[in-house]
């Protein structure tokens, strides 16, 4: 993999580059539509390249490890041929999901055991196994395997944590080196730095993670219950230890605002599952700021969904029309607002590269977090 620089903001942090992989070249920042269980919810994959313009997507470690399963995914040559993507992929190394799995899992020095949300069965993942697992699924980002440290710890819970998280990294980067991608193409590997919201632990944690010179570094365990501007300090801590010359990832963030203020301090890609899951629940993102298509408000507005939005559903259907599927709980409304938010966020990363390349990024980002903001 291969992160070059194109150009840094003079007024900021916010720089535009571009990440070469094996499937191709992602322009950052970047924004990843999620992909769970290797299908993004609600949307095909040529909606995904033709419409939203995805330029990579990302599948989860553990949801495809239990399901379809190791064996069908290598038998199918990978998740690319799998599900037909012929674009990037990053796996999340499935800590986030063992986290929130609190009552159903144990920790130790090995790994992390826990039951299957599905059947209760029991597995264990260690660092090693996490890494064949990736190997098997064949990400061309894989991430290394962490505990995501509640928002709320207290310093002496973090600061085991992140001992546990460290210990465990050193085992991924030498399983990594030990083994070879599987489908003739590489694979990088991104560690993650932990640290919950204490200064010297994320200080000690970006250090380390840094000094271990992977292709790129994640920023984890943010946006997990602890106050927005806390986050904000905390990216601004690790961002001034991790290097300038490779791709920065905070995982898991977030509104358009939080991607805006974290492209800002030097963040490069971005995952969430919010363009999906809001636009299920009828919340859609757009310039001026966020529309419930729930309301009672839209029920006579025959106006298109969006006149000068990026997405052909924007201009195809009425506000009226969206608000009847929503209420009804119609599979096409589902679809109709998750490509709309999908390809909203999409527009927003593009537009903060234009900006930055341009020279002007501070003032439009200024002026957009103040419309996104807004309640239409």
């Amino acid at each position: 993999m291969n992160f070059e620089l194109i150009h840094n903001d003079t007024k900021t942090n916010a720089r535009a580059g571009l990440i070469t992989t094996g499937h191709g070249t992602i322009e950052t920042p970047i924004f990843m539509p999620v992909g769970t269980q290797g299908a993004v919810k609600a949307v095909h994959m040529t909606e995904l390249k033709e419409d939203i313009k995805a330029q990579i997507i990302l599948g989860n470690t553990y949801h495809l490890y239990l399901r379809p399963g190791l064996d069908i995914l290598e038998k199918a040559g990978g998740l690319h041929r799998f599900n037909s993507w012929d674009k990037p992929i990053l796996t999340d190394s499935g800590g986030f999901q063992v986290f929130s799995l609190s009552d159903n899992r144990r920790l130790h020095e090995e790994g992390a055991e826990f039951r299957s949300h599905i059947d209760g069965s029991r597995h264990l993942f260690t660092p090693e196994k996490v890494m064949d697992i990736e190997r098997t699924i064949g990400a061309d980002i894989m991430m290394a395997f962490d505990e995501c440290c509640p928002g709320d710890a207290d310093y002496d819970y973090a600061k085991k944590s992140l001992g546990l998280t460290e210990r465990w990294l050193a085992r991924c980067v030498k399983r990594f080196k030990e083994t070879e991608p599987k489908y003739g193409y590489p694979q990088s590997l991104f560690p993650i730095v932990q640290g919950c919201v204490y200064p010297d632990l994320r200080t000690r944690a970006a250090e380390n993670v840094a000094s271990i010179g992977a292709d790129g570094n994640a920023i984890g365990g943010l946006a997990v219950g602890e106050p927005t501007e806390k986050m904000y300090e905390m990216i601004e801590i690790v961002n001034e230890i991790l290097p300038r010359d490779k791709p920065r990832y905070l995982m898991g963030v977030g509104t358009p605002a939080n991607i805006l203020e974290a492209i800002e301090r030097g963040v490069d890609m971005f995952d969430c599952i919010m363009p999906t899951r809001n636009g299920r629940n009828g919340q859609l993102f757009t310039p001026h700021g966020t529309m419930n298509m729930r309301n009672k408000k839209w029920e006579y507005d025959f106006s298109p969904v969006d006149e000068n939005g990026p997405s052909w559903v924007d201009r195809l259907y009425s506000k009226s029309y969206l608000h009847h599927l929503i209420k009804v709980n119609e599979i096409l409304g589902l679809q109709i607002a998750s490509i709309h938010n999908l390809a909203f966020y999409l527009w927003l990363v593009k537009e903060a590269r234009k900006h930055i390349i341009a020279g002007d990024f501070s003032i439009w980002k200024t002026q957009m977090v103040n419309q996104l903001n807004n309640r239409i």
